[in-house]
């Protein structure tokens, strides 16, 4: 008699779950549609400015990305700034070929100096000494942009107390299957979710895809290096500019995130990083999130007999399937794999499940120690990194 009592109980409580989930599916597609249409961009001036884009070992089509950065329909001057840590990083090789086709304006250092526990902001503090011009436009290295990326960033500077832009990004797949499931899990689960929650007011995000700052407001929150020992920088950067009075725009375009995975470990490791740099800033947010996963609770409600849970379960696929059309859409992507949609909505319930226990992280072949301050503590110390002196 216990038993049954419990398998009831699960049964109710997956199933309204996953009722909830469908509803909130349905009303991140209309928001998704509307947030498309609701943006305009502003005009302004172009002003001289410099793009720091830190780089870490090969990856496809690098010189193509970094080239295309150049090749803007933009009036005003540009400086490039790549950087690694290592004269045999596979990246500089990328930086050359950009460079025969585009000319000095991309230009490469080298500095193996680290400031703390995040080597991408460690590579940036370095970079950034040699920027000669007051607009930065920070971007990771796997950022793909078209001819009009910079003048529709540097556009929102003319808007008044803008202290920095974002960018929102889609994934972007190569040929690998894991790679494709990378790139879906961006498109139906991750850009959605954040459309949604910065049309209702639940977060003020700033991503790595794009930062566009003021020197002088960089200056005031203090400099790249306060941010070496973060571990979501880009969160961070933006909580700082909004704290020094300043606002975060998001530009009006999304840019493209090429997926690299290759193997289904690779693919669980990133994303994990990625869901426990998310609990760390947002723990409530993140375990709430669970609603966003209506597919495996209609499972569990089917699984122990629940009366609903056949039809939950093809709710649960239709209205994620209306979603990645809704996404595709909104911001002109290619088809999304709808033949994907079961096993991935499986895979993000687990990569949430796991993502809820441990405080460690792998980034890069980096070990990273997440604390509870926000900060981590990386591995670098024992791989015989150079570590700047405390200023």
């Amino acid at each position: 008699m216990l038993d049954v009592k419990i398998f009831e109980l699960v049964s109710d409580i997956s199933s309204a779950m996953a009722i909830v989930g469908c509803v909130y599916l349905l009303v991140a597609s209309a928001v998704v549609l509307r947030f498309s249409r609701r943006r305009g961009q502003p005009k302004a001036p172009a002003v001289p400015v410099t793009i720091l884009k830190p780089l870490h070992g090969a990856e496809p089509r690098l010189a193509e990305r970094i080239q295309a950065y150049c090749e803007q329909r933009y009036e005003g001057e540009l400086q490039m700034i790549c950087g690694v840590r290592d004269h045999a990083d596979p990246a500089t090789e990328a930086v050359r070929i950009a460079q025969d086709a585009v000319g000095p304006r991309i230009e490469l250092r080298i500095d193996p100096l680290q400031h703390g526990g995040n080597r991408k902001v460690s590579n940036l503090v370095n970079m950034a000494r040699d920027a000669r011009h007051e607009i930065l436009v920070l971007s990771d290295s796997d950022i793909e942009v078209d001819q009009n990326y910079l003048t529709n960033v540097v556009s929102w500077f003319a808007q008044p107390d803008v202290g920095a832009v974002t960018c929102l990004y889609h994934g972007v797949p190569s040929k690998a299957l894991w790679s494709r499931y990378a790139a879906l899990a961006i498109n139906a689960h991750f850009l959605p979710s954040v459309v949604l929650a910065i049309s209702f007011g639940l977060a003020r995000p700033c991503f790595g895809s794009t930062i566009a700052i003021r020197q002088s407001t960089l200056q005031n929150i203090g400099g790249l290096q306060a941010f070496a020992d973060c571990l979501a920088d880009d969160h961070a950067i933006g909580m700082a500019v909004r704290s020094a009075g300043r606002k975060v725009s998001i530009a009006t375009s999304s840019l493209g995130h090429l997926c690299f995975e290759k193997s289904l470990k690779a693919l669980f490791s990133n994303e994990v990083r990625a869901a426990r740099t998310i609990r760390q800033i947002c723990p409530l947010g993140h375990c709430g999130s669970v609603i966003t996963h209506p597919l495996p609770m209609a499972l569990i409600d089917f699984t122990v007999g629940g009366h609903h849970g056949l039809v939950l379960i093809v709710a649960a696929l239709a209205s994620r399937a209306l979603l990645c059309e809704s996404v595709r859409h909104a911001f002109g992507l290619a088809r999304q794999p709808h033949e994907l949609i079961p096993a991935r909505d499986l895979l993000s319930f687990a990569v949430f499940v796991t993502s809820l226990f441990g405080h460690s992280v792998e980034w890069r072949g980096t070990t990273l120690e997440m604390r509870r301050n926000g900060k981590i503590q990386s591995d670098g110390n024992r791989s015989g990194v150079t570590v700047a002196p405390s200023e």
